[in-house]
């Protein structure tokens, strides 16, 4: 089996644009750089389809490294033919595979092992040819000094046929498909545990059962959370009486003295061996469905999260709102710079309120604040209703920011590195505030699953989940670009072709020499080399530089051919940057080559009508009701605006402007069905709620959405 071959059956897609794509790969290609510059090869193929060329290439290459390891073992145990050889060469997956290793893999001390070592494998060989006539004569000829009464052959002959049985990869398959279609999954509660705190979170669990192939990813794992966790006790169940009948038809050919033994060794198999493997399988792959389910979901919220909209660069005022402990206020400049910091105490018990106003008055005065970021955590409200009463001197806008992440931002070693002088407190406020002005680019500071807008983030696979948020991340940050002179050390790491090394060494530079003045001057940077360059020149922006290219997505490679088109319109570049009317007078097949294509001709022209701008909107102000601080002052039927701030395959969350979110089930979100939360609302979407109940001692809020 070859790559190419088993990538096209996996995807369907054209296998010139596979070929060419993995060619890339090999070459250490990236799949933002990928999709973007080179669309001719690929055959227009977007980051997602190259991501999907990219993990069947992985499965592909997992499997043939698993196929080395068992050919080089069945070649060291002399049993490897010509044919066993063939059908492990061309199996397509790990479970097949793992199949046909079986019956000659090393096994530790069985009852079947123990039972050969007594010479009782002739005697299980002529039961299962069903040919016997006195079975109690025969089996009498195996009695030994270990093996005392005819009983005893029989038992030991079983167990020798029930692992025969267990290797046979057509039951093992055809019990596969029946716990695929008709298996259920039950739950029941641990009683010691049933009044625990801990339990009664799971309480709709405790008397639980459905079937296992539609049992929603985000209930499998909650009930899964609970078993890990010691309060439930659960069980993969199927019609066993169903499988055995299902397993004699395929095996017992006659019925004579033998047919007792074998159902007795096929029951023995089916309870002892295949229901307890099989059975662990299918819940194993319910499992990593369900995460890829809870994955997906988180990598829709995170990218939604990364690419919201951003204030720019504008002076700002960060609070992160507390009550005892006061709250925390830093002034930052148009770059997310500190300029002061300290701590009011407007709310109980100190109530200094006119103390504050003064304050936040004379710092937006004095700093030239522009706008407001409020963190909203514990007395985000009450902070929010103080700002109101505060007199500016001239318009400022105000803010409610989410500050989930910030407390891991503030303990980082990021943030001990950037602001090695001030505590947490002051390093949680300054990342509210850079929230505001540029959301992806202090966010990719933080772990992207403490940022929390995901379903069950801490009980998916780990490394899968890294890996798809960490590719969210890079998708974002390159589909954005970058500002080499400004950028963080952690921004910059998510560059295509840069990664973590590279980006020290920027920031490095950057402070050694100043501020980059072009592109070609980033290949200066110690250790950039050809190839990293050619990776990430077109994500890095350089503003104001020399050649207004450099603040645009088009690459360096492309220079020459946007000069040739300034130099055949008879324009300067500055002139031809911007001009849609010249651009569109462009005649793109005259340009085009061997190598490239309308489609990056198109890419280039749209990059020159607008270069430099960000493609996300600008952030704007809303307001929560003002009447409704927490979650007795809620009542049914009420009308409220809202934001969405998680996503769920179960529904959303919104924000309501109190410390409690309330929770639109999928059912609440249309008057039709809803196969994706996605597709109706979005992260950060402004929307407008119904209250349908509210349970004020569980602070639980049912919400449904007003169209």
């Amino acid at each position: 089996m070859q790559l190419l071959s088993y990538v096209t059956e996996q995807t369907q897609l054209s296998s010139k644009s596979i070929e060419n794509t993995i060619s890339l790969l090999n070459e250490e290609c990236t799949i933002p750089f990928i999709s973007r510059y080179r669309k001719e090869r690929t055959g227009n193929l977007d980051e997602v389809e190259i991501g999907t060329i990219v993990k069947f290439k992985e499965i592909f290459e997992v499997l043939e490294k698993r196929k080395k390891a068992i050919l080089k073992a069945l070649k060291g145990q002399n049993v490897l033919t010509s044919e066993l050889s063939k059908k492990v060469t061309n199996t397509k997956d790990l479970i097949a595979l793992e199949d046909l290793y079986l019956p000659y893999k090393k096994k530790r001390k069985t009852k079947a092992e123990t039972a050969r070592l007594q010479g009782l494998e002739p005697l299980a060989k002529m039961i299962m040819s069903q040919r016997i006539n006195d079975l109690e004569l025969t089996a009498s000829k195996f009695t030994s000094k270990e093996v005392e009464t005819y009983e005893n052959a029989l038992e030991g002959s079983r167990f020798i046929i029930a692992e025969w049985i267990n290797e046979r990869t057509d039951i093992r398959n055809t019990i596969r498909r029946e716990l695929a279609r008709f298996s259920t999954i039950s739950s029941k509660v641990i009683k010691l545990k049933k009044d625990t705190e801990k339990a009664q979170k799971f309480k709709d669990y405790f008397d639980w059962e459905e079937s296992l192939n539609k049992i929603p990813s985000h209930r499998l794992l909650a009930i899964l959370r609970a078993e890990d966790q010691g309060l439930l006790r659960v069980k993969i169940g199927i019609d066993s009486d169903k499988m055995l009948q299902k397993m004699e038809d395929s095996i017992i050919r006659t019925q004579n003295e033998c047919t007792p033994q074998i159902e007795l060794a096929i029951k023995d198999t089916f309870k002892r061996l295949l229901f307890p493997a099989l059975s662990n399988e299918a819940l194993s792959i319910a499992k990593e469905k369900a995460d890829e389910a809870a994955i997906l979901v988180f990598s829709k919220n995170l990218q939604q999260l990364l690419l919201g909209a951003p204030l720019g660069e504008k002076r700002v005022l960060a609070i992160d709102p507390g009550f005892r402990t006061g709250c925390k206020i830093v002034c930052l400049n148009e770059q997310g710079e500190l300029e002061h910091n300290e701590t009011i105490y407007p709310h109980g018990p100190q109530n200094q309120t006119i103390e504050a106003i003064k304050k936040i008055s004379f710092l937006a005065n004095a700093h030239k604040i522009e706008a407001i970021a409020i963190g909203n955590g514990t007395a985000s409200r009450e902070t929010a209703q103080l700002i109101k009463k505060v007199q500016f001197k001239k318009t400022v806008e105000v803010f409610v920011v989410s500050e989930a992440g910030a407390s891991i931002y503030s303990a980082s070693k990021i943030a001990r590195d950037e602001f090695p002088n001030h505590d947490v407190t002051v390093r949680g406020a300054i990342s509210i505030g850079r929230r505001l002005q540029d959301p992806l680019a202090e966010l990719v500071k933080i772990e992207a699953k403490s940022i929390g807008v995901g379903q069950y983030q801490h009980d998916v696979d780990q490394t899968k989940l890294k890996k798809s948020l960490d590719t969210v991340v890079e998708s974002c940050v390159n589909t954005i670009g970058v500002n080499i002179n400004t950028a963080s050390e952690p921004l910059l790491s998510y560059v295509s072709g840069i990664g973590p090394k590279l980006a020290k060494n920027i920031v490095n530079y950057r402070n050694e020499k100043g501020s980059f003045l072009s592109r070609t001057t980033i290949k200066k940077i110690p250790r950039l080399g050809g190839k990293a360059f050619e990776q990430a020149a077109g994500f890095l922006r350089i503003k104001n530089g020399k050649n207004p290219l450099d603040d645009s997505g088009v690459h360096p490679e492309s220079y020459g051919l946007v000069t040739e088109m300034v130099k055949d319109l008879k324009k300067n570049v500055s002139e031809f940057i911007g001009n849609k009317e010249i651009l569109q007078k462009i005649s793109l097949e005259k340009y085009t080559s061997s190598t490239i294509g309308l489609p990056t001709l198109q890419d280039i022209v749209k990059e020159l009508e607008k270069p430099g701008l960000d493609p996300r909107a600008t952030a704007k102000v809303f307001s929560f009701d003002k009447n409704i601080k927490s979650v007795s002052d809620l009542r049914k039927g009420q009308l409220l605006p809202g934001i969405v701030n998680n996503i769920t395959n179960f529904g959303c969350f919104v924000d309501i402007g109190i410390k409690e979110s309330g929770l639109i089930h999928v059912s609440n979100l249309s008057d039709t069905f809803v196969k994706d939360v996605n597709a109706i609302v979005t992260l950060q979407q402004k929307i407008l709620v119904k209250v349908l109940e509210v349970d004020v001692e569980r602070k639980r809020i049912q919400l449904a959405l007003v169209k």
